[in-house]
């Protein structure tokens, strides 16, 4: 697309279907690598990418020619075919409908790279729903909770 220029940085966060931990740590970084390939070929530019057993965070620069559901549809849907047919949990794996998108500017694309990064320590004190909904309510996102992510009860 000629003449056509900008940067769109977003955290993109979803989970799991059913918030079931399945990406375990030994295949965390095999999956992450595959998707930062599915990004790349989109025309996007991946800065931090943290996916834990059950989510994951991630922010990119989007391509001006691209929507987000596009890019969200296409990780997904490339992901988990990936995931299934190299058999890397043990059950049929699939992403959970919908998706969380927050826009930054570019004086917060450092910090928002070390909160991505540090996932392990943040969810040490703070489980994902806890999280969410503090981003939900930081960028003032209007939402119905029947129609968030399914939550595991202990939480």
């Amino acid at each position: 697309m000629a003449n056509t220029y900008g940067k769109i940085y977003l955290q993109l966060v979803f989970a799991v279907k059913k918030r079931e931990s399945l990406i375990k740590e030994s295949i965390r970084e095999e999956i992450q690598k595959y998707m930062t390939g599915v990004i790349t070929n989109k025309g996007c530019k991946l800065y931090a990418i943290y996916i834990n057993p059950d989510h994951v965070h991630m922010l990119v620069c989007l391509h001006p020619a691209i929507s987000v559901s596009t890019l969200v549809r296409d990780i997904k849907s490339n992901v988990s075919k990936f995931i299934n047919e190299k058999r890397l949990t043990s059950f049929h794996f699939q992403w959970q409908e919908g998706y969380g998108v927050f826009s930054y500017s570019a004086s917060h694309v450092g910090a928002v790279v070390n909160y991505i990064l540090n996932q392990p320590e943040h969810h040490k004190k703070r489980d994902f729903k806890a999280e969410y909904m503090d981003l939900l309510q930081k960028f003032g996102v209007e939402y119905d909770e029947q129609y968030l992510f399914d939550w595991i009860l202990s939480t």
